[in-house]
């Protein structure tokens, strides 16, 4: 009896990549090894990407079912790298996240009984180490504001922007989103205005710039604090614009003190059992008839929150994000009519991309200014958070309230006013 030839390590490696991703349907990639070894998941088809294993341990954590955050480290650190377009490894690495455990399990081993033996190390301690996190973490606190602004713009914007289309530059696209959120508002001359969580003054210095409010902003950045001054001086309007660092939830002195509200990207810190105590502290803010806009991201009610999510761990630590029907029960409990929601999905899905290539563009230069994983943690975040919006588990949304006088809003009967033309008149008493 002729007895066959053993199959080589390596066939049986890519036999055991052929089963691991037997049923993916996506773009096509594929797999190279520490040592050249390479394999495609369709040899018929364009590779978008190709994912670069550099360990054996990266090698178990791509196979093994290892969780969101795990896989991100990998990156981070470079274990595990993304040649070509980067945006095409996010329905690889989620068709693995969704694969059962068992079978990701008996994959795993036959893959590393097929590698070479390298010894596996670990990089600033083990993982959860205090060395480790607090690594990782500080990054989002610690950086100046000459980090952002190759790849944020001119407008210093941190949030998503308003493309009237897909060719607005991103300085465009953002300051189109700031003259959305005023027109909204209905903002007027001489009317004062409040910017919950400003970031680095962008919004207030258009309220006040633009649309000649007097505009506070309150930070708990002290970072963001001086540079947002710093712009309101440069710009000459000391007289009716200033940022200061305070807390949302010490504000009593200035109760019902401003006629228009905004916050952009700050309630996603909140939390969902705080919900009801931010929309009361922010009803207690504004004058009756006047209105607040929250400008914010949820979660899809379909999407599953994960246990072990990448950007909780390395991104906002603190922040859970709610859906869309938890924030609108938490405001209307607080007292505020809703008025307009508007989902800006795709709009947060262009201005991450936006980013995405800001990052790439930039890359030497933001490389003198923090460590190479800091880099990589924003990379990876700003890219995975474009590929979450598109799927559609995360949404944007735009959220006017109204703290109605005697059951007077103020408002007009139309909105043609927020998207071009006039002001509409409002109904109710003046």
């Amino acid at each position: 009896m002729q007895l066959e030839a053993p199959v080589s390590s390596k066939d049986r490696l890519g036999s055991q990549l052929s089963s691991l991703f037997d049923g993916y349907r996506g773009p096509a990639f594929s797999v190279r090894l520490w040592d050249g070894w390479g394999w495609n998941s369709a040899a018929d088809e364009r590779i978008q990407c190709t994912l670069v294993v550099n360990t054996p341990h990266a090698l178990l954590s791509l196979a093994s079912g290892a969780d969101e955050a795990a896989l991100g480290e990998e990156f981070i650190h470079k274990r595990l790298d993304v040649k070509g377009d980067l945006f095409a490894a996010f329905p690889v690495i989620e068709f693995l996240l969704q694969r059962p455990a068992g079978l990701r399990h008996r994959v795993a081993e036959a893959l590393l009984s097929c590698a070479v033996e390298v010894e596996r190390w670990f990089e600033n301690g083990l993982r959860h180490s205090e060395k480790r996190d607090q690594a990782s973490i500080a990054y989002h606190y610690d950086l100046p504001v000459s980090f952002y602004r190759p790849w944020l713009g001119e407008t210093l914007a941190y949030s998503c922007a308003y493309f009237r289309s897909i060719d607005d530059s991103l300085d465009r696209a953002q300051t189109q989103k700031l003259d959305l959120i005023c027109r909204k508002l209905r903002l007027k001359r001489g009317e004062h205005f409040l910017d919950i969580g400003c970031g680095w003054g962008s919004l207030v210095l258009h309220a006040a710039g633009q649309h000649h409010a007097i505009a506070h902003g309150i930070t708990l950045s002290r970072e963001q604090e001086a540079v947002a001054n710093r712009r309101i001086a440069q710009a000459g309007l000391d007289s009716r614009c200033n940022v200061e660092f305070r807390d949302y939830r010490e504000c009593r002195e200035l109760k019902e003190e401003f006629d228009k509200i905004a916050s952009v990207g700050m309630y996603e810190h909140v939390g969902l059992s705080n919900l009801p105590r931010y929309f009361k502290t922010v009803h207690g803010l504004v004058k009756p008839g006047g209105v607040f806009l929250n400008h914010g991201i949820a979660r899809s009610q379909a999407s599953v929150p994960r246990k072990n999510s990448f950007i909780d761990r390395y991104v906002f630590p603190d922040g859970k994000l709610v859906t869309i029907t938890q924030a609108i029960e938490a405001a209307e409990g607080a007292g505020f009519e809703v008025r307009d929601v508007e989902n800006l999905r795709e709009h947060y899905e262009l201005t991450l991309r936006k980013w995405v290539e800001g990052l790439k563009r930039n890359e030497n230069a933001l490389l003198k200014l923090v460590p190479e994983t800091t880099y990589r943690i924003w990379l990876l975040y700003t890219a995975g958070s474009a590929a979450a919006f598109h799927r559609g588990d995360v949404a944007v949304y735009q959220v006017l309230l109204s703290r109605p006088d005697r059951g007077w809003s103020r408002l007009p009967l139309l909105r043609e006013d927020w998207y071009g033309g006039g002001l509409c008149e409002s109904y109710g008493s003046s």
